[in-house]
């Protein structure tokens, strides 16, 4: 079996940062990405996909990702149930990350740091997806 997950998109807010009575860090945060196709007036649809990273990736998101900045995350698809506190059952789907990778330059001189320090914390390499947009190179750059 295999559960791989490799996202692209912005984040809608900057992380939020937590720790679990066991004292782990996690953090939150929602990242849109667009949908490959457009609708029949010609948009593009997004999907608003929950993401949370843990321990010492935790700690390196909420210190460098700010909201509107482009990455890729690589994890696992993480589905849960859990009851409100009036009796109601719910479901949650969302990606535990393992790797990402930032996809566009932060504030002057944050960049290198944040790519070095996501990097080192990746459990799985990324893909070369996310490599070569990483490197700023997209189909625009194709001579054909």
């Amino acid at each position: 079996m295999y559960n791989r997950i490799i996202l692209i998109g912005r984040l809608t807010r900057d992380p939020e940062l937590r720790y679990v009575p066991s004292g782990a860090p996690v953090a939150n945060f929602t990242l849109a990405v667009d949908r490959p196709f457009r609708d029949q007036q010609g948009n593009r649809e997004t999907d608003f996909i929950d993401i949370v990273a843990w321990r010492k990736l935790a700690e390196q998101v909420s210190q460098y990702m700010t909201k509107g900045r482009m990455v890729a995350v690589e994890g696992r698809l993480q589905l849960r149930s859990y009851e409100t506190q009036d009796g109601q059952k719910r479901k949650v789907a969302e990606v535990v990350a393992d790797g990402i990778r930032f996809l566009d330059r932060g504030r002057p001189g944050m960049a290198e740091t944040a790519t070095a320090a996501a990097t080192a914390a990746a459990a799985a390499p990324a893909s070369s997806t996310a490599d070569e947009a990483a490197q700023g190179s997209s189909d625009e750059d194709v001579p054909f």
